[in-house]
């Protein structure tokens, strides 16, 4: 692994530079692996399939002059500044999404516990020191690289943190907690001795050595010029669909769903699926859009998606089929119909 490192390292940049970043290095014709760190003033990320309205107080945000902007990776909404250290990483796609994921945060894991920390992974995307978060990732597939990125919690501002995310009351329930503050640790609080720049100079050295890849001023007028899609309105607020029919669900190990049906004549007009989940394929283009015109009940969502022959957890990590069709209705998945089992089962799900 190299260290993707800038002509300038000390200046400050937006955050959708880094995000840019990323992306401009996956598209590089170079089979390394890739990685870099960075810090930005205080920031909200939300996922791609969130809705800034759940997830975000924007209110609080502009007030307190922290800024809000969408990724293009899956997963959940996250509050970054200058002491919350951002960890990217660009490899070849090779093999499981799930594996590479998996790999990806044992280093995490490794090069904390190497410094003393008790760390480990928890769940699809989180790490773990003492038992609370210090570390959430997520994965954004391209057609021939995996880009995984994540928090490191270094120290933060928890005020900003717990005010300027909305966590939805699904999640926290599905957690058992009552607030942000209550499962999250930062590393300063477990090791006060513990400076910032030297736990970068750390990690750097831990996941890439000596090995740098250098680049130039022009590769950041390329990146800069990606990043300016991060900040159009249209991509920061997203489209919403009339809520004829909402709800949400929270999947263990996939995700929390907020699922809006609109429907016309009994038939489904149309469908969005916003969430923390992984999407590893186009969810829209796969999954919601042939569902138009179908009529709006179990069997027949069932008999679409068995014509569609559509393998769901290629297109969201960790998805079945029924779990799929019982999304788009208020099932708790344990009273599935044995006309939905077999429409599905016809084509070997």
């Amino acid at each position: 692994m190299k260290y993707a490192q800038l002509p300038c390292e000390t200046k400050s940049r937006p955050l959708p530079f880094y995000l840019a970043m990323e992306e401009y290095l996956a598209g590089l014709p170079c089979d390394d692996e890739l990685f870099f760190m960075w810090q930005v003033a205080p920031t909200v990320i939300f996922g791609r399939n969130q809705r800034i309205e759940s997830e975000v107080d924007v209110d609080y945000c502009k007030s307190h002059g922290i800024q809000f902007f969408r990724r293009k990776s899956g997963g959940g909404c996250v509050y970054a500044d200058g002491d919350n250290i951002m960890f990217s990483s660009i490899m070849p796609r090779s093999g499981d999404v799930s594996t590479m994921f998996s790999r990806y945060t044992q280093m995490v894991v490794d090069m904390l516990a190497s410094l003393g920390f008790d760390a480990c992974a928890s769940g699809r995307n989180d790490v773990l020191v003492g038992g609370r978060k210090v570390s959430g990732n997520a994965v954004y597939m391209l057609p021939d690289k995996c880009i995984i990125h994540g928090t490191m919690l270094f120290d933060t501002n928890l005020q900003h943190m717990i005010n300027a995310i909305s966590p939805s009351g699904a999640k926290l329930d599905a957690r058992g907690i009552s607030s942000v503050k209550s499962r999250i640790t930062t590393l300063r609080s477990n090791n006060p001795e513990l400076d910032i720049s030297e736990f970068k100079k750390y990690a750097r050295h831990a996941f890439c050595g000596d090995e740098v890849f250098a680049l130039t001023p022009s590769d950041v007028v390329g990146i800069y010029h990606r990043s300016l899609e991060y900040y159009r309105p249209s991509w920061i607020y997203g489209d919403s669909v009339s809520d004829t029919h909402s709800h949400i669900r929270r999947i263990e190990g996939v995700g929390e769903f907020r699922v809006c049906v609109s429907t016309r004549l009994d038939c489904i007009d149309n469908v969005s699926i916003s969430g923390d989940y992984f999407p590893l394929a186009d969810v829209d283009r796969l999954l919601l859009r042939p569902l138009r015109g179908c009529r709006y009940n179990p069997e027949a969502v069932a008999g679409r998606l068995a014509e569609l022959a559509t393998d769901t957890s290629a297109v969201i990590m960790s998805l079945t089929p029924e779990a799929f069709v019982s999304l788009l209705f208020e099932w708790t998945g344990a009273t599935t119909d044995r006309n939905v089992m077999r429409n599905l089962a016809s084509v070997g799900f």
